[in-house]
């Protein structure tokens, strides 16, 4: 395995993962992060270059303080070999098995790569299964405002970050909160806020560029929300050369009908999120 460092190599690399849309889109999201700023601090693995089978990022080792915190280890993943794939994420250099870690992908054959590992290693393997959706954009203005004269636009900071941990459904811990801080701090991000400035509703992206943790107070449900604040993230992404995607889940119908009234695409690829945690580290 090479770990890639060269800007020409990662630049050809982006320029090769471009190609093969849409099923790259996470480990291209984060390439291309990677490339411009690096702001999560993660690096990429390959099996060979300039031949490669198959490419993974993943965080510079420095990153990641507990080893059991799978919410800041993310992973991404493509290959176009299943077996360079297995002897990859097989490698002990490349994935340490006996930390907590999360893996994203839009291949069948990297869970099922992922799934076997586990088994094999006796570690706790919890995968999330979303559609994938994504916008051909650029993102329409028409619905760019709520329907509500008390609600306007805002932006995200540390101080929200309990409010949004609370509301994750894979959230609710000392970890997510942190890892929600460092979303909101690292990534573009569009929130509303009411008349008292109080948080409305949000979206938020990732390391992998993937919009994530959309979410709208009951309150203010049916106003448009959820609409305005994933354009203007969208806008974001998509003013600098990011595609835009994301994951919903199957029987969150509300959520469905509002990405197709925006435009967004659903594909046949599985988006998969998959938390990894050494069952020993997490014994009551």
């Amino acid at each position: 395995m090479l770990i890639l460092s060269c800007p020409s190599k990662l630049q050809l690399l982006e320029g090769v993962l471009r190609r093969s849309l849409p099923q790259t889109l996470t480990v291209y999201g984060a390439v291309m992060h990677i490339n411009r700023g690096n702001p999560a601090q993660h690096e990429v693995v390959v099996d060979s270059w300039p031949e490669f089978k198959v490419v993974l990022t993943r965080p510079q080792k420095e990153v990641v303080k507990d080893n059991r915190d799978f919410y800041a280890s993310l992973y991404a993943a493509f290959y176009w070999e299943i077996d360079a794939c297995r002897s990859l994420l097989e490698n002990a250099k490349v994935i340490d098995w006996g930390k907590a870690f999360q893996l994203q992908g839009l291949q069948d054959g990297l869970y099922e790569v992922a799934r076997s590992t586990a088994e094999a290693r006796d570690v706790h393997f919890e995968p999330y299964y979303y559609e994938t959706v994504l916008h051909p954009g650029p993102p329409a203005h028409s619905q760019s405002r709520p329907r509500s004269d008390f609600l306007h636009f805002g932006t995200l900071n540390s101080s929200h970050a309990a409010l949004l941990n609370e509301t994750w459904s894979t959230g609710g811990n000392c970890h997510s909160l942190n890892y929600m801080d460092s979303l909101i701090r690292d990534f573009p991000s569009a929130c509303l806020i009411d008349k008292e400035g109080q948080l409305a509703s949000w979206c938020l992206s990732d390391a992998a560029a993937c919009l994530t943790h959309t979410y709208t107070l009951p309150k203010y449900r049916g106003q448009g929300c959820m609409e305005t604040v994933v354009q203007a993230t969208a806008r974001k992404l998509y003013a600098n050369g990011f595609p835009i995607y994301g994951g919903v889940l199957r029987d969150n119908n509300p959520s469905r009908q509002s990405l197709k009234r925006q435009g967004f695409h659903f594909l046949p690829w599985t988006h998969y999120v998959i938390f990894v945690k050494p069952a020993i580290r997490y014994k009551e």
